[in-house]
């Protein structure tokens, strides 16, 4: 069984941060940190086109091709794109395949306080279309091969979540699980928790 590292229940649902790889998780979505161009050829995105299977790798390599021909990049930065899970459908309903800030870009690493937000919000706006979506499984965004500084990162990822959780209107989700692997952002996590519990929406439930 996954390592739970924290829970916070909010007015709307839950969030949760675990242990392990999210294709021994299961829930409506899976959220993939994407490349712009989405290749699935870098970091944990890889390893998720890999368990999902080469029909996922050509049909993102379709929707490349036919963006090309408006000279328009595939996926934006901050935008998604949603596929279906094909190998991994024992598991998921959806892939969404998410374009976080690359902090090894220089100009995405200055406008990252902006972009992270920005791809989170996206993500809520395509996630309230999806009426068979209640659970989320993904990554902590950006904080992968595209190096958001973990403590920052933590930090702006419990409030976005939470705050989405807790907030006036109903998100149309009840569940959102954060699946880590890295120790170093699971313990910039727990110390931004500490740190920050009795500022953050919710109660604790970890327990």
């Amino acid at each position: 069984m996954a390592e739970l590292y924290m829970a916070r229940t909010c007015k709307w649902g839950i969030l949760r941060v675990v242990g392990g790889d999210v294709w021994n998780h299961s829930g409506d979505a899976l959220i993939t940190p994407a490349n712009n161009r989405l290749s699935g050829r870098e970091g944990l995105d890889a390893l998720i086109h890999a368990k999902a299977g080469a029909e996922l790798t050509q049909v993102t390599r379709n929707i490349c091709l036919e963006m090309r021909k408006i000279n328009a990049p595939p996926c934006a930065v901050t935008h998604n794109v949603i596929t279906e899970p094909y190998d991994l459908a024992q598991n998921y309903k959806h892939i969404i395949h998410v374009v976080g800030p690359d902090c090894r870009r220089p100009n995405q690493d200055e406008a990252r306080r902006e972009l992270l937000p920005q791809t989170y919000e996206n993500l809520f706006e395509t996630l309230k279309d999806m009426k068979d979506v209640t659970s989320i499984v993904s990554p902590p965004l950006s904080m992968g091969i595209f190096a958001y500084p973990h403590r920052e990162g933590a930090r702006l990822t419990l409030e976005i979540l939470l705050g989405k959780l807790d907030g006036e209107e109903d998100p149309g989700f009840t569940e959102f699980t954060i699946v880590v692997k890295e120790k170093n952002f699971i313990s910039n996590m727990r110390t931004v928790y500490r740190e920050t519990e009795d500022q953050l929406p919710g109660f604790d439930s970890t327990s």
